[in-house]
């Protein structure tokens, strides 16, 4: 068993915490949400329960570090030589994470909790897990001009509906819905 240090100025385990945020991931996928607990994460992870809270108060707490960790990294795209492959390459990166990867269902799961848990709902708040990205993709296409919220909006919105209503992320467009983009913003498009 993994144990993680305690809280008397010593770090805890990176070992421990990574054990911890794949035991969340893959139990989500297997139990979802409702069933997901501190106890099963903990046996998942080889720590004990304490070890557990002692870190993360709640299973939302455990998750919704995972689903940050996993979004930095799985969000982030290497510039491209124009802005519409640039945004394409974004668009079709975001799809995949909210889709397909377990950090991307553990976020639309606490989406979903938020809806009913003013808890979650204040976790989520604490951290735009999208808009970072999204934010540093619209710096790369056109420096001159600030990712605001309205852009960062009008960029992720669709796909993040089109996921989040349930639809065939097969069926979506994302070159189409970056060309768009970049023609509501006045850029040229090839």
């Amino acid at each position: 068993m993994i144990e993680l240090k305690g809280r008397g100025g010593r770090p805890r385990s990176e070992q421990a915490r990574e054990a911890v945020l794949h035991a969340v991931d893959d139990l989500l996928l297997e139990v979802g949400y409702a069933a997901l607990t501190m106890k099963g994460i903990a046996m998942r992870a080889g720590v004990g329960r304490q070890t557990v809270y002692r870190w993360w108060s709640t299973k939302a707490e455990v998750l919704f570090e995972a689903c940050v960790d996993d979004a930095e990294e799985e969000l982030a795209v290497a510039p491209t030589r124009t802005p519409l492959a640039e945004i394409t390459s974004y668009l079709d990166a975001l799809v995949r994470f909210l889709a397909h990867s377990p950090a991307g269902a553990g976020y639309r799961a606490l989406l979903a909790a938020a809806q009913h848990d003013p808890a979650v709902k204040q976790l989520i708040a604490t951290k735009d897990v999208l808009s970072a990205s999204a934010s540093a993709v619209l710096h790369r296409v056109d420096p001159a001009r600030p990712a605001d919220d309205q852009a960062i909006a009008r960029l992720i919105g669709p796909a993040f509906f089109w996921i989040m209503s349930g639809r065939d992320p097969a069926q979506l467009d994302t070159h189409e819905l970056a060309r768009s983009f970049l023609q509501d913003l006045g850029s040229e498009v090839p």
